[in-house]
């Protein structure tokens, strides 16, 4: 499997809605992050689903290798 790429290494503070399903980008290509654009075609790596449990700010992982993703689990601060 292809290792990700790195978008920033810091979490992405992102507005979410209860209820609401967004597609996290896990490999790291997509312009739209930190959701998928379908740039990841052709590779191993596909989105990571996420369903909001309530409307409010969520922390999504913005250096793509949280052990939680797709929310930041402070892996960012090892690499």
């Amino acid at each position: 499997m292809s290792d990700p790429i790195i978008f920033q290494k810091s979490p992405m503070p992102i507005d979410v809605e209860e209820g609401k399903t967004y597609f996290w980008c896990a490999c790291g290509k997509s312009a739209k992050q930190p959701f998928c654009d379908g740039s990841h075609k052709g590779s191993e790596i596909n989105p990571v689903k996420y369903t909001a449990e309530k409307t409010g700010k969520v922390f999504f992982c913005g250096c793509k290798h949280s052990a939680k993703a797709p929310l930041c689990d402070g892996s960012h601060s090892k690499l």
